[in-house]
């Protein structure tokens, strides 16, 4: 079987978005209340469930592991917008904005995953979807502890790298596990 990461990105990305687009349409950008600190919980209660059902394999709710990385990916989405937008001060966004600004996000970290696939030659092929969620759970600890430094690093990358890093992780276990 060939394997093409761009086009196995691009199908996750279209699930995500799709998904991510029918949500602004029904709800509107409520999103844009949360604080940054927010996402994050909602991005680690997200990969703690993926944790969870991996470790005990029962599901008590009828939804997937599979749906909790797309929440994850969406939510990073979220993140970036909002850290990007934060002198915007408008709650209600156009659903044809959002889209637009998904798409620049996505593709922004697309081409980050690129250059670092470039140097680890696809590492992630061979790791366990374990292991990807729990780099999700690191970095979203790592971002709770700049949050908690109001931002403030000496020697790391911000708070979007760390983000673009999760969508990554969790774009790798869904190709893993077969989405498209």
């Amino acid at each position: 079987m060939a394997v093409n990461t761009s086009e196995d990105y691009d199908k996750v990305i279209k699930v995500c978005k799709d998904l991510f687009i029918k949500k602004t349409k029904d709800y509107g950008t409520a999103w844009r209340i949360l604080r940054s600190s927010s996402i994050t919980d909602q991005i680690f209660i997200k990969a703690q469930r993926i944790r969870t059902l991996e470790e005990k394999k029962v599901a008590k709710v009828d939804e997937g592991i599979a749906s909790e990385y797309i929440g994850i990916i969406n939510y990073c989405v979220i993140a970036v917008l909002q850290l990007k937008l934060s002198n915007d001060e408008r709650t209600e966004l156009p659903a044809e904005e959002v889209e637009l600004l998904f798409d620049q996000e996505t593709l922004a970290t697309k081409n980050l995953m690129f250059a670092k696939n470039h140097d680890y030659g696809e590492a992630w092929r061979d790791m366990r979807i374990s292991s990807l969620t729990d780099l999700i759970l690191m970095k979203i600890l790592r971002v709770k502890q700049i949050e908690d430094n109001d931002g403030q690093t000496l020697a790391s990358e911000g708070v979007i790298s760390n983000y673009q890093d999760m969508l990554n992780y969790a774009v790798f276990a869904l190709i893993k596990l077969g989405v498209e």
